[in-house]
């Protein structure tokens, strides 16, 4: 009776490549791993090793206790196992894994966040709203202890705060359209009565400062929200509340020297950043002092959110 074949995947040290075999014993699988992973003769005998931790498998009845797809690692004569080996050819396997428990632990603390106060929708950036809306409704019921009918409702309520933010920020667009277009007819009306006019302007740009001044701001503001500060419209409505207050406390002269504007547009965005923070603030305020008055209840009701048919 012939013997059974046993499924295999060999690779070389240092090489990507896997290849499946299959091998009724130790030589046959030894002989089948030179052929398809291309080993000279004049580096035979190769040893084998399991992928996993370079354990040396040379004994028959160990290699037929080992379980189907069993991965090994061919060394060519004077080659040696390492953990480097290891990492060249299985790490990648673990990066989307690691990604996923990161985005898992990301929505489950912001989950815990709505939990301990229903408020915090207001102080959560959009990027923070949209990671909740996306969460499937009933892993959020299951995290916060809800039913799924009222994480609906609170998904669609999620949904209403970045609409409307959404909208905002496109109003506060058509704004700037039109005051540009105003900027721009003025300039040239100006430029017919007065042709110096344009070289008065650029005397008043405000010199971006020193390097340090400019270390000191991206020091405390990370790349992203430099990034959202520089290319988003209206980027205060997309921040949260921490990195708010973050703008607010950067020296202006830096702020504007990382942001690559003069001291006058640095100065109007931390302006908008304290307006939004303030309006922000002001509205848990009134969520809190709701609260108090609502017979001494710890947290606001789930129930007593209105339903609202989500926009996309």
């Amino acid at each position: 009776m012939a013997a059974r074949l046993k499924q295999c995947v060999v690779r070389r040290r240092d090489g990507p490549e896997q290849h499946g075999v299959a091998a009724s014993c130790l030589r046959e699988l030894r002989d089948k791993a030179c052929g398809v992973l291309a080993i000279d003769k004049a580096r035979e005998p190769i040893t084998l090793v399991l992928a996993e931790d370079g354990t040396i498998v040379d004994d028959e009845d160990y290699f037929l206790c080992l379980p189907p797809n069993t991965k090994f690692v061919a060394l060519a004569k004077d080659e040696k196992w390492s953990s480097k080996s290891l990492d060249s050819g299985t790490s990648w396997l673990s990066e989307p894994a690691d990604e996923v428990d990161s985005a898992a632990e990301k929505w489950k603390q912001l989950a815990r966040q709505l939990k301990d106060d229903l408020s915090n929708i207001i102080l959560m950036s959009e990027e923070d709203l949209q990671v909740l809306i996306d969460v499937p409704r009933s892993d959020l019921a299951e995290e916060l202890a809800q039913s799924e009918t009222k994480v609906q409702v609170l998904q669609d309520t999620l949904q209403q705060v970045l609409d409307r933010r959404e909208e905002e920020r496109q109003s506060r667009q058509l704004l700037e359209l039109y005051l540009e277009a105003l900027k721009t007819e003025d300039s040239i009306l100006s430029k017919v009565a007065e042709p110096e006019a344009a070289a008065r302007k650029e005397m008043d740009v405000v010199d971006t400062g020193t390097s340090s001044t400019d270390t000191s701001a991206t020091t405390a503001l990370s790349d992203q929200v430099l990034a959202a500060l520089k290319e988003k419209p209206a980027p205060e409505l997309c921040l949260d509340s921490q990195d708010l207050e973050l703008v607010l406390k950067a020296d202006a002269a830096a702020l504007a020297s990382a942001l690559g504007w003069d001291k006058q547009k640095a100065g109007a965005l931390q302006e908008a950043c304290e307006q939004e923070l303030s309006k922000r603030l002001k509205q848990v305020q009134t969520l809190h002092s709701l609260r108090s008055t609502s017979k001494g209840k710890k947290a606001l009701p789930w129930g007593d959110w209105p339903s609202a048919k989500r926009r996309r």
